[in-house]
């Protein structure tokens, strides 16, 4: 499982001019089962995606193909854990120690 932070690198006007397409790539994410949660930080300098993807690399290809990243308005950190427990309603998400 992966944490997607961005942090916006350009002023909120020029993130919310792209706004419509990063929604729309969200959207297209959470269609293909790879974004499970998203949204905002406070104060709003970026956001948090929860992810699930086979490898970081699926996931930096995700992230890559943002809107807000090829418009040049945020910088991606990605974060890979091993999700040994979850809520209810995400089993499907739990993954195995790693040794």
């Amino acid at each position: 499982m992966f944490v997607l932070e961005l942090t916006y690198t350009a002023p909120v006007e020029q993130v919310d001019a792209l706004m419509t397409d990063h929604v729309a790539w969200l959207d297209a994410q959470y269609e293909a089962g790879v974004f499970l949660a998203s949204g905002r930080k406070q104060p709003r300098d970026g956001g948090v995606i929860l992810a699930v993807a086979p490898s970081r690399a699926d996931v930096e290809a995700v992230a890559a193909a943002d809107p807000f990243v090829t418009g040049g308005v945020c910088a991606y950190r990605i974060t890979e854990f091993v999700a040994t427990k979850t809520a209810p309603g995400l089993e499907a998400y739990r993954q195995a120690p790693v040794a």
